[in-house]
């Protein structure tokens, strides 16, 4: 098959960009998209020409980090299927498609399709963690959780972090992702010591990065490749308002004390 691709190409994140069109011929429909990609950037090596930049590791739907803009969504046309993932056959003879790195000012390009994502590094280390004792491992099955939660818990621990909720959503909100990360520990006994200062910390943190608000599009969980609910963001705003309360509590009880 062949193929048209509009490519966003940018030096740096100084450079103001544009739009570079190249024709791929002889494209299997069996390629994986960054496999055709690949193809492209070896004949463009031959040329003397740049090849497109553009990040990949697994190649596995597990890593996160292939993130592209195709025709104007998220790792493309296919539901639940991250770049890497999806196969030219999801194009028609002929096609034209249009590639961009994610667009949001908290993931600012490094180069072509390549966005910094350390934002979200930082919204982890800010809370996204539990402190545990150091010594032998604990029994997994010393501590009873409910089927339930555990299930709640697998599919928030599901989240690869690759900022297609970012990307999708109109305000470039982070809620998705930081909901998921706080969700995962909120349902297990585990995350309980550290339940509301973590909440408090990593919605901080977001809003510190420059994320959007979160206004409920539901853009974020469409574009998920892993089906994130935005049930999850329920759960995130409300440990968050009682973590505010319980610390406006302790802070009116702490000035109470001094007073006296």
């Amino acid at each position: 098959m062949k193929i048209r691709l509009n490519v966003w190409r940018q030096k740096d994140a100084a450079d103001e960009g544009r739009f570079e069109s190249y024709d791929a011929g002889d494209v299997s429909a069996d390629m994986s998209f960054l496999e055709m990609l690949d193809v492209l950037n070896e004949r463009l090596t031959l040329e003397g020409r740049d090849p497109i930049a553009f990040e990949h590791d697994c190649r596995e739907g597990i890593c996160g980090s292939c993130g592209v803009v195709i025709d104007g969504r998220p790792h493309g046309p296919k539901e639940r299927t991250t770049t890497c993932q999806l196969h030219m056959r999801s194009f028609p003879e002929g096609a034209e498609i249009t590639l961009e790195p994610w667009r949001a000012s908290a993931f600012p390009v490094v180069k072509d399709l390549v966005v910094d994502r350390s934002a979200f590094d930082r919204i982890i280390a800010s809370g996204g963690f539990i402190s545990a004792p150091t010594g032998s491992a604990i029994d997994g099955n010393s501590i009873g959780i409910e089927k339930e939660n555990a299930d709640l818990a697998m599919d928030a621990a599901a989240c690869i972090g690759c900022g297609a909720c970012v990307a999708a959503c109109p305000n470039a909100s982070a809620m998705l992702f930081t909901a998921a990360k706080v969700s995962q520990f909120a349902l297990l006994p585990q995350g309980q010591p550290e339940r509301w200062r973590r909440a408090r910390a990593m919605v901080a943190t977001m809003d510190a990065e420059g994320f959007g608000s979160c206004t409920n599009h539901g853009e974020c969980m469409a574009a998920c490749p892993k089906s994130i609910p935005i049930d999850h963001i329920a759960r995130l705003n409300r440990d968050w308002l009682r973590a505010s309360l319980r610390e406006g509590r302790r802070v009116a009880t702490a000035g109470d004390s001094a007073a006296g």
